[in-house]
């Protein structure tokens, strides 16, 4: 009923993505982000594929964290139920696989990465979460160099390509080199400024 979580997540795996998102309508719309199991992340369940985490489009703070493999939504009925406000009944197993299937088709089949602001928002938040970072640090001011042996994580390398494409380009292909944020826009710093910076 999820086959298309296997497609999407080669295709976030082949054009080096952990994270990607969609749109999701069940009585309210949703976003959904889609992430990879990388690094040291644990599975909850060894038969996960991804983590979906379902977000309220008007209340981004409202989330709901679920493992998923192609076959189904690893959660418990009453959780997904009560978030989604899917009535009980007596039928409630013909329900949920019908919920199932239709959040099948919402999911595509290749990563996208022309997203609403909002999407963009909802991901950030997520990376800076993954990574151990407070997710107001949205505001790029540098880089650095890791100590040897050590290389950035995919989520830093995700949310700078989200943010600031121009700069990720630019230091790419550098793996020992972390992008370091603030959450003071004054700190703001372009381009240009980061790679005197960096030389220096």
């Amino acid at each position: 009923m999820l086959e298309n979580l296997k497609i999407l997540n080669e295709d976030m795996k082949k054009k080096g993505w952990t994270i990607g998102s969609f749109i999701f309508k069940y009585k309210k719309r949703y976003i959904v982000l889609i992430k990879r199991f990388v690094s040291d992340e644990k599975r909850n369940n060894q038969y996960a594929l991804v983590k979906l985490e379902f977000m309220e489009e008007n209340n981004l703070k409202n989330v709901l964290e679920v493992e998923a493999n192609s076959n189904r939504l690893i959660i418990d009925a009453k959780t997904l139920r009560e978030y989604f406000g899917i009535e009980y009944s007596n039928n409630l197993g013909d329900i949920l696989n019908q919920f199932t299937q239709r959040l099948g088709m919402s999911v595509p089949k290749r990563f996208n990465e022309r997203v609403s602001e909002l999407e963009k928002q909802a991901m950030v938040v997520s990376l800076s979460k993954s990574d151990s970072e407070d997710p107001s640090k949205i505001y790029i001011i540098g880089v650095k160099r890791n100590p040897i042996g050590k290389t950035r994580s995919e989520f830093n390398a995700d949310k700078t390509k989200l943010l600031y494409r121009e700069v990720f380009e630019k230091f790419k292909n550098d793996e020992s080199i972390s992008f370091c944020y603030s959450k003071e826009k004054e700190k703001l710093k372009t381009l240009g400024e980061i790679i005197t910076n960096f030389a220096q």
